[in-house]
């Protein structure tokens, strides 16, 4: 009877110290949005690749999809998730104007045709005028139209915005005979697929300038921005792959994301990924990315997009891997890093 007794109790103890050893690994939440260049995040959850780089430092990384862009970074801002996908006009007008000291960990590619508008029973940016426009306003949406306006030589004056998800653009569109959008792979896909639809201007004309990114808050750990980092480029070197297991990363994204191997193909073509991780670095490194955040930053600051109070573009500083600050240095509350992006370059993850 005694061995017995004694046998439930050391069971016990082992029960009750396998599940304190599991609640102390730490937890973290992710947020990610269908678009071309983040699907690969769900690659990695569904391989088990982030899992992997997880277990390796110790953590539990929980990867969430929200079908609305614009709320997963205000999740991210308020404070539900440690890391989110976005761009960099998103990462410096919500997080790091809200105040959230935000991290730049990966810099996944530049879109060059993979966000565009697009509209019926019209053929140029011209004919936007007196239109209503469905887009995510002040998201990079709302960017790539001003560009495009300022291109043209028109005004946003010129026509009628309508903020509308992305979650719904697609369909919002197609049920308009007269409709007129602004958005991202895949909804900008689907918005091109509709009958009489014309692509009349797009992110090519403009390369570089609008960038996707994995943000995180500055004072993450260590181990998740290494992990993040270790998983994305495995990933990548996964889905780039000539063999069979690269085809049918290409199809479990595509189905995914609810579309055809040919149309994620398609989405794929016109994005810049950057598959290697040295690539991401030099990027980030360049005096490119200056010159870029210099132009989102006054566009940010003309249109309104800083809190009220800011009376001047230099009103959040931007900090770049070579240590330099654009803006104010004593609010320096977006950074762009590029020392995980040269571990992994190095085999040092």
């Amino acid at each position: 009877m005694k061995r017995y007794v004694t046998v439930i109790i050391l069971v016990s103890i082992m029960v009750a110290i396998a599940g304190y050893q599991a609640a102390a690994v730490p937890k973290y939440k992710i947020a990610w949005s269908h678009y071309t260049g983040w699907e690969p995040w769900q690659l990695a959850n569904h391989t088990g690749i982030l899992k992997k780089w997880a277990d390796k430092y110790g953590i539990d990384i929980e990867l969430v999809l929200v079908n609305d862009y614009v709320e997963s970074i205000n999740l991210f801002t308020a404070g539900s998730f440690q890391g989110c996908t976005m761009t960099n006009m998103d990462a410096l007008t919500i997080p790091a104007s809200g105040g959230v000291d935000s991290t730049a960990l990966i810099v996944g590619d530049f879109s060059n045709g993979n966000d565009g508008i697009v509209m019926r029973n019209g053929s140029t940016v011209q004919d936007l005028k007196g239109r209503e426009v469905k887009l995510v306003q002040l998201s990079v949406s709302h960017y790539l139209l001003a560009r495009a306006l300022e291109i043209n030589d028109m005004k946003e004056q010129d026509m009628t915005l309508i903020n509308t998800s992305d979650a719904d653009i697609a369909a919002v569109f197609a049920a308009d005979p007269n409709g007129a959008a602004v958005t991202w792979n895949p909804p900008l896909m689907q918005c091109r697929n509709v009958k009489g639809a014309e692509l009349v201007f797009d992110s090519s004309k403009i390369p570089g300038e609008i960038i996707d990114l994995m943000v995180v808050r500055s004072d993450a750990p260590e181990s998740l921005k290494k992990a993040l980092t270790a998983a994305w480029y495995e990933t990548m070197q996964l889905m780039s792959s000539k063999a069979k297991e690269g085809k049918e990363a290409i199809q479990y994204m595509a189905q995914f994301a609810g579309g055809t191997e040919a149309e994620f193909r398609a989405q794929l073509a016109t994005t810049k990924m950057f598959y290697l991780p040295a690539e991401s670095a030099e990027f980030a490194k360049g005096e490119q990315l200056k010159k870029t955040m210099d132009y989102v930053r006054t566009f940010c600051f003309t249109h309104d997009l800083y809190p009220k109070g800011a009376n001047s573009k230099d009103y959040v500083g931007i900090r770049f891997p070579d240590g330099s600050v654009m803006g104010d240095e004593t609010n320096v509350k977006l950074r762009f890093d590029s020392r995980y992006m040269e571990m992994a370059a190095a085999g040092k993850l």
